[in-house]
């Protein structure tokens, strides 16, 4: 298998509560035919689908939120962090820690959005972001 992930599956449970938090940060989205909510990201796509929907076809129950992962976005500038986090927090989610400085030597915020998945937003200096906003760890 190829080193790449095409699709994260966020179960949730008020779908359009959850597509209007992403909407508030500034993203666009499509409905597909089979109940997903989708972002195209560069080169993957973020969906929002029902948790029991999502429980039913793995067979087991599923925990609302996260607590174990994050979903990182990273920005070109620094204050983009603070605008970031307060677009959010403006959105109903719930900073956990604000916009600091970090040991590595960048600047991040975590928050927690209504259906309880972690959000880490990073300005990394040492991965600038390539031309169509695109992550490279490390710049690779």
């Amino acid at each position: 298998m190829r080193q790449r992930v095409h699709l994260i599956t966020l179960g949730v449970d008020d779908q359009e509560t959850a597509a209007e938090f992403c909407d508030a940060l500034g993203w666009s989205h499509a409905e597909s035919p089979d109940g997903v909510i989708a972002y195209d990201l560069w080169g993957a796509t973020l969906g929002l689908y029902p948790r029991a929907k999502l429980a039913e076809d793995m067979g087991r129950d599923l925990p609302k939120g996260s607590g174990a992962m994050t979903l990182s976005c990273n920005v070109r500038e620094k204050a983009e962090v603070a605008a970031v986090a307060d677009a959010a927090k403006a959105a109903g989610a719930t900073i956990l820690k604000p916009p600091h400085d970090v040991f590595w030597g960048g600047h991040i915020a975590y928050f927690e959005d209504p259906e309880g998945f972690i959000w880490e937003i990073a300005h990394n200096p040492f991965s600038p972001l390539g031309e169509n906003d695109e992550f490279q760890w490390n710049g690779a």
